[in-house]
């Protein structure tokens, strides 16, 4: 099925179930009947902007809106619709757990390959220039949630300064503690000893996977 017309169906029987008119939703959305009309007949593509608010006005998560996907002789049938939606965050909040943080700006999709074995992401809006030039202002970075030092050691991760900040920096790791590296050289590298990164604590809450920039 066309994934246009199967989003189209979803809103129409999602809005139907809760008596809701196409003008009514249209003034959700801040916009017309016929715009709404539009979308339930696979006319036009809802964005994910769009979608994250039906999902909120109708109480079910994102991805209801896409079709599940089906496997034949262990094989993905439909690959470009095998999508999973993350949130975006503005900031991280230290001392807030990732799945705490209420700072959503947006959602974005990536493969729901990478969500095997129970794997966990988040998006995060870079603000600054300290890990210039590998990563711009605005960059959309992807992470993935874990605390298996082996997996960070050298990385470039989002960390938690307990009480102070968050930050994200590339993670050095000695035998006095750790070191966390900006990319940017008018930046200060920041160093903490074992009993700080203990007492404080500084915890890795995601990995960089990948980032995206949106040119203007």
């Amino acid at each position: 099925m066309e994934i246009n017309k199967y989003v189209g169906e979803r809103i129409k029987e999602l809005r139907q179930k809760k008596n809701v008119t196409q003008q009514e939703l249209g003034e959700y959305l801040e916009t017309t009947s016929q715009t709404i009309s539009r979308y339930e007949n696979g006319i036009l593509e809802p964005n994910h902007n769009i979608l994250y608010k039906l999902a909120d006005f109708f109480s079910v998560s994102i991805n209801y809106f896409f079709p599940e996907i089906k496997f034949d002789n262990a094989e993905l049938v439909d690959n470009d619709l095998s999508i999973e939606m993350i949130p975006v965050y503005g900031t991280i909040k230290a001392g807030i757990p990732i799945e705490s943080q209420t700072d959503i700006i947006d959602y974005i999709d990536i493969p729901k390959s990478w969500a095997k074995n129970g794997k966990k992401y988040y998006g995060l809006k870079i603000s600054g220039d300290s890990m210039f030039p590998k990563y711009q202002d605005k960059d959309i970075v992807i992470f993935e949630q874990t605390e298996d030092i082996e997996q960070y050691k050298n990385k470039d991760v989002a960390v938690m300064i307990n009480g102070t900040e968050s930050t994200f920096k590339k993670i050095l790791i000695n035998d006095q503690g750790i070191v966390l590296v900006p990319y940017n050289n008018d930046y200060e590298m920041m160093m903490f000893t074992k009993e700080q990164v203990e007492q404080l604590p500084i915890k890795v809450v995601g990995i960089a996977r990948e980032k995206r920039t949106k040119i203007e």
